[in-house]
């Protein structure tokens, strides 16, 4: 896949989905393409670890947000994610946030969270500027911070940690310091 930066899309790069333009609203899907076209992006897939308690937390966090695009959140790797999206790494998901645009962009790493912060409108602004050269590296450590989190949480050998690594509730603890 090569990578593309949409052009108006938002923050971060895009690579375009192997099956072409997803979607994961049926009746967006009915909206003809004309049009959308003024929209790059009129809706977001988040595919998240819903096995992993800071994932889910961050979950209910963007869900809580007001929104500037809508956000769907399908845990990674689940079925309803192989449906909408065949042609995807699911994989690949389980390890690092991905975010798919109605239109078949797929944001990784770094710039799915950025891409996730520009969709809530409290976040626009700051998205676009953790996109630019002076804030990729506070970007990119936030990413770094987080997968720290997530590895203290799994444990050693990559097993959820205490309390079985869900978040029966739906209020999921930050890890303090391993060790």
């Amino acid at each position: 896949m090569t990578t593309a930066e949409p052009a108006a899309a938002g923050p971060g790069t895009a690579e375009p989905a192997a099956t072409g333009p997803a979607t994961a609203d049926p009746a967006s899907a009915a909206t003809p393409a004309a049009a959308r076209q003024g929209t790059p992006v009129g809706r977001l897939t988040v595919l998240y670890d819903a096995d992993c308690p800071l994932c889910v937390h961050l979950r209910h966090w963007l869900l809580r947000r007001p929104q500037l695009v809508p956000l769907d959140l399908v845990p990674a790797g689940s079925e309803r994610a192989r449906q909408l999206f065949p042609g995807l790494d699911h994989a690949s998901t389980l390890r690092e946030i991905t975010v798919i645009g109605d239109r078949g962009q797929v944001y990784r790493a770094t710039a799915a969270w950025i891409v996730c912060l520009w969709a809530l409108a409290e976040h626009r602004p700051r998205a676009h500027w953790l996109a630019t050269p002076a804030g990729q590296p506070f970007a990119r450590a936030a990413v770094l911070a987080a997968a720290k989190w997530r590895e203290a949480l799994r444990g050693p050998g990559g097993e959820a940690g205490p309390g079985g690594g869900t978040c029966a509730d739906g209020h999921c603890e930050v890890p303090g310091p391993p060790g």
